[in-house]
C-alpha cells in the first residue's frame, strides 16, 4: 500500500513524461502551495516561540486544515484523466488569495509584508493564464492591495486624534511607508501583466516553434532513411528482373518440343535465385521501416560491412573489375548497424562503376587518430562532369538519363545523419575519387 508520504513525492516530480503543460502547471501550483504554507507555519511558530508574540492558533489550525484539505483534493485531481483547463488554474490561484486574505484580515492587512505575496502569485498567473485571466488578476489584486491600506490609513488617522505630536509624525511615517509599498505594488503589478505575460507568450510561442522543427527533423530523417533503402532496394530488384526477363525471354521463344528435348533445370535453378533475391531486397526493406533490423546489436564490425557490399557487387555486377582492400586491424572498427548506411556505399559505389573505364578500387581504412573510419572509392572514369561538380549533394542532379539523380543526395544525408562526412573530387591523373568519413564507436 501505498504511503501519503510516497503518493505526494510521486506526484511532485518535474515534468513526468506524457504530462501536459497545464497538468504540470497544477502540479506546480500544489508544489508552491505546500512549501508556503510550511515556510509561513515554521516561521510563525518560531516568531511565536523567541519574540513572544501572539499567535492565534484558534485561527491557524482552521486555515491549515483548510489548505491540507485543499492539498489533497489537487493530489486527487492530478490523478485523474480529465483535462486540466485555464479555467482551473485561475481557480486555484483565486484560492490562493482566499488563504492570503485570511491570514492579512487577522495579522496586520497591508502592515504585513506577506501581501507582497500577491506580486509572486501575479508572476505565476504570467506564465500559466491567458491574457483576460491575468488582467481580471492584476485589477483583483490591486483592489485587495487598496483596499487593506485604505483601511490601515484610516485607522492610522483615527489614532493620529488621540496621540502625542512625536507619536503622530512617526505614525505619518509609517503611512507613507506604506503609500511607498502600494505605489511599489501597483508598478510591478502592472510591469508583470504587460511584459512578463508578453515574455512567457513569445517563450511558450519559441518551444512551439522548437518542437515543430525536432517533428520535422525527425520525420525528413526517416524520409531519408526510407528514401535511401528505396533506392538501394531499386539497385538491388534491377538486375535480377532483367535477368529473368532475358531468361525467360529467351524461353518464350523456345518450342514446346524443344523445351522437351532441352534441359532447363539450371535456367529454373537461375531464376529461383533471381526471386529469392528480390524477395530478400523488399524484406530488408519491410524490416527497416518496422524496425525490426535493430533487434540485436546497433553496431556492426566494418569486416562484416565489407563482406554484405562486396557480396551484393560481385553477384550484382560480375563483370565489373573491383577491387576491396582493408588496411591491417580495420576490419575489427566499430560502425553503426544501420541499413541505410549499406545501401549508401553501394550506391556510391555502384556509380564508381558505372564511371569506370576498366576498374575500380574500394579500401577501408581505420584512422586511429582521428578515430574516424574512412572508406575511399576510386575509378578512372573521364571523372565527373563540372555541372555535376557544381552542384553535388544537391537532389535531381544527374547526368544519366535513367537516374533521377537522387543517390548521392540520399547517401550524403545519411552520411551526415551518422555523423560522417562525404568529399567527392576528380584526380589530377584521370577518375574521380569519394572519401566517406564515418566516426567509429567504440
Amino acid at each position: 500500500m501505498i504511503r501519503p508520504a510516497q503518493l505526494m513525492l510521486q506526484i511532485l516530480k518535474p515534468d513526468p513524461v506524457g504530462s501536459s503543460s497545464a497538468r504540470i502547471a497544477l502540479q506546480r501550483l500544489m508544489m508552491l502551495r505546500m512549501l508556503v504554507t510550511l515556510f509561513t507555519v515554521s516561521g510563525a511558530l518560531l516568531f511565536a516561540a523567541t519574540a513572544q508574540l501572539e499567535v492565534s492558533f484558534a485561527l491557524i489550525a482552521p486555515l491549515l486544515a483548510g489548505i491540507l484539505l485543499s492539498l489533497a483534493a489537487t493530489m486527487w485531481r492530478l490523478r485523474q484523466p480529465w483535462i486540466i483547463s485555464s479555467h482551473e488554474l485561475f481557480g486555484h490561484l483565486l484560492l490562493d488569495v482566499i488563504f492570503l486574505l485570511i491570514i492579512l484580515l487577522y495579522t496586520g492587512g497591508a502592515s504585513n509584508p506577506l501581501i507582497s505575496y500577491l506580486l509572486v502569485l501575479l508572476a505565476v498567473g504570467a506564465t500559466l493564464l491567458t491574457q483576460l485571466y491575468l488582467s481580471i488578476f492584476a485589477v483583483l489584486a490591486i483592489g485587495i492591495y487598496t483596499l487593506f491600506l485604505v483601511a490601515e490609513l484610516q485607522d492610522g488617522n483615527a489614532i493620529d486624534h488621540s496621540v502625542s505630536h512625536n507619536a503622530s509624525q512617526g505614525a505619518e511615517s509609517f503611512q507613507l511607508h506604506l503609500v511607498g509599498m502600494w505605489v511599489t505594488f501597483v508598478v510591478s503589478a502592472v510591469l508583470i501583466t504587460v511584459f512578463v505575460s508578453r515574455m512567457a507568450a513569445a517563450i511558450r510561442s519559441r518551444e512551439l516553434a522548437l518542437a515543430e522543427g525536432r517533428e520535422s527533423a525527425i520525420r525528413n530523417e526517416q524520409l531519408v532513411a526510407i528514401g535511401t533503402l528505396a533506392a538501394g532496394t531499386a539497385h538491388a530488384l534491377g538486375t535480377p528482373l532483367s535477368t529473368m526477363s532475358v531468361l525467360l525471354t529467351d524461353l518464350d521463344k523456345e518450342t514446346e518440343e524443344s523445351l522437351k528435348q532441352k534441359s532447363i533445370k539450371a535456367d529454373i535453378s537461375l531464376l529461383k535465385q533471381q526471386v529469392n533475391r528480390c524477395k530478400e531486397s523488399l524484406n530488408q526493406l519491410t524490416r527497416f521501416y518496422n524496425k525490426a533490423n535493430h533487434e540485436g546489436s546497433d553496431r556492426q564490425a566494418l569486416g562484416a560491412l565489407l563482406h554484405d557490399i562486396q557480396d551484393y557487387i560481385v553477384n550484382i555486377h560480375p563483370a565489373a573489375t573491383i577491387q576491396f582492400t582493408v588496411t591491417d586491424h580495420s576490419s575489427a572498427a566499430l560502425l553503426p548497424d544501420d541499413l541505410s548506411l549499406k545501401h549508401a556505399l553501394i550506391n556510391i559505389i555502384e556509380n564508381a562503376i558505372k564511371a569506370a573505364a576498366s576498374r575500380v578500387n574500394v579500401n577501408f581504412h581505420n584512422n586511429f587518430k582521428t578515430e574516424f573510419v574512412e572508406i575511399s572509392i576510386q575509378d578512372d572514369g573521364p571523372g565527373i562532369p563540372a555541372e555535376v561538380m557544381e552542384n553535388l549533394g544537391e537532389p535531381f542532379i544527374s547526368t544519366r538519363k535513367d537516374s533521377m539523380g537522387l543517390g548521392i543526395f540520399l547517401a550524403n544525408a545519411t552520411v551526415q545523419k551518422l555523423g560522417g562526412s562525404i568529399e567527392m573530387f576528380n584526380l589530377s591523373g584521370g577518375g574521380a575519387m569519394s572519401i566517406i568519413k564515418l566516426p567509429a564507436l567504440r
